[in-house]
């Protein structure tokens, strides 16, 4: 088989790439999807089981409902067309971490079918259809390294058998490993605000398998595609997708007939290694879960549903930007709508009368600059929005420089106090008069005349060098307009 690495460059251009997605999404309630064991990341190995969850006999699953809440949630806010029954089946396979010998899951009735989610694409829109949306149970996890026998055995936790999944399956409308990777972000992102996963990719509760196949440009039928297993991060789904079609094209070159099946992607060698031949559904021997009736969803529980899908990031987004709406740059936008938190507490500074371009810009810098040094996500800011806006008006009506704002910023997030107490109090009031700042422009120029010189021969961007001076000399303090008149009637001196 030619290698990748050997394909010319620009062979993979002569096809086109077909990619579909199945997502695997945790939802985030107390307990799991069948019995009361909790339903939470890590613990020591098979401790938080149970006779349900090990598949012991005479055990019976009992449907936990807040998770087909949360799956109703999800379908509803991705456009789906939520189906009032659906039933769950026996997935039937053999694996050593799927005690019962089969996963309960959603066949022939699933809880939602065709839908679209809208997405941006590098400033473009793109509508991606969505197949279906349904419920099933995790499997446990097989560990084949890193524990004290791995050299001659496999190790399996049971923890995260039952654990409650929604999987999302997507049309192979995807054209690029980078179309995927944006609509698995985007679609992150709205998970997150419907607030039903912690979506963490690296404990697992987000994960993703893409098929992937190329056909000739023109071309009705596709080639037989591979299934890339278990991609948990963004980085991981782009490089192996990428590698997958340099493969791929390498071989249609090659006039090498293709095979379906399972790759894995192996992370530091940055490729796709052949994992199994690829199942069919009939491999599985689906049939219908005896142990479980229909859900049968109702009118009051899907108006429920509705009423808990927020505005979602991407019509928020618009409006963000729109000349009605906020006028934010895109680039703003972007940043404040892609967590829920972030962009209810801009808003919040808004209602309570801060100026959106400043409420945008102090969210964005001086907010997230308190956060990466707290270690903190945006839920423990503790100062609240209405707040943050006064202090926004105390810089605009001149009582403390902008320069000086952050460090009142700072002790209100440790103290609890308004930022006019803070400001009255700690020597943080803006100096505006000219008699006290005329002496400290004065001494900056004088102890710079190289500089002076270098304005009067025309360098005028000294003239914000000298500024800078001057604001360092007060700590911030100073007015700036105040300085740039002194610093200006100084220079003309």
């Amino acid at each position: 088989m030619p290698s990748p690495a050997a394909v010319n460059d620009g062979l993979a251009e002569r096809f086109e790439t077909v990619i579909g997605l199945e997502i695997h999404v945790q939802l985030q309630t107390r307990t799991k999807l069948f019995c009361s064991c909790p339903n939470a990341f890590g613990g020591a190995p098979n401790s938080r089981t149970c006779p349900i969850c090990l598949g012991m006999p005479g055990a019976l699953p009992v449907l936990n409902e807040a998770a087909v809440r949360y799956a109703t949630r999800a379908a509803l806010a991705l456009g789906c067309v939520v189906n009032r029954r659906s039933r769950f089946a026996r997935k039937n396979y053999f694996y050593p971490d799927l005690p019962k010998g089969y996963q309960i899951s959603q066949y022939d009735q699933p809880l939602a079918g065709e839908g679209r989610f809208e997405l941006d694409v590098e400033g473009r829109r793109q509508s991606v259809r969505i197949i279906r949306l349904h419920l099933e149970e995790d499997a446990g996890k097989s560990i084949h390294d890193g524990m004290p026998r791995s050299a001659t055995g496999s190790y399996v936790d049971l923890n995260r058998c039952g654990v409650p999944l929604v999987e999302i399956v997507t049309a192979p409308e995807l054209r690029s490993a980078g179309e995927a990777v944006a609509f698995l972000s985007a679609l992150r992102d709205t998970l997150l605000y419907l607030e039903v996963t912690d979506a963490s990719m690296e404990e697992g509760s987000l994960r993703c398998d893409a098929n992937i196949s190329l056909r000739e440009h023109g071309a009705a039928t596709l080639n037989p595609k591979t299934e890339l297993k278990n991609l948990n991060s963004f980085r991981f789904l782009r490089q192996a997708l990428a590698f997958e079609i340099e493969r791929q094209a390498a071989l249609l070159a090659a006039g090498e007939p293709l095979r379906q099946g399972t790759r894995l992607f192996d992370e530091r060698g940055g490729e796709t290694i052949a994992m199994r031949v690829k199942e069919e559904a009939h491999d599985y021997r689906y049939f219908p879960e005896p142990d479980l009736v229909p859900v049968a969803l109702d009118e009051a529980a899907l108006a429920a549903a509705a009423a808990a899908v927020p505005e979602l990031p991407l019509a928020r987004f618009d409006r963000f930007v729109a000349p009605a709406g906020y006028e934010l740059s895109t680039d703003a936008a972007a940043e404040l709508v892609a967590e829920r938190r972030r962009a209810d507490y801009f808003e919040a500074m808004v209602a309570a009368g801060a100026a959106p371009q400043a409420a945008a810009n102090w969210v964005r810098m001086e907010i997230g600059r308190w956060l990466n040094e707290s270690a903190a996500e945006m839920a423990g800011f503790p100062v609240p929005a209405a707040a943050m806006a006064e202090l926004l008006r105390a810089i605009d009506d001149g009582t403390v420089a902008a320069g000086v704002a952050g460090q009142v910023m700072d002790r209100m997030a440790e103290t609890g106090r308004a930022a006019a107490d803070i400001i009255a109090g700690e020597a943080f009031r803006q100096i505006s008069a000219s008699d006290q700042l005329a002496p400290v422009v004065k001494a900056v120029l004088a102890a710079h005349p190289d500089e002076v010189a270098a304005f009067h021969g025309g360098r005028e961007q000294v003239f914000g060098f000298l500024m800078g001076q001057v604001m360092k000399a007060t700590q911030g303090k100073a007015n700036p307009d105040t300085v740039r008149r002194l610093v200006r009637a100084g220079l003309e001196r």
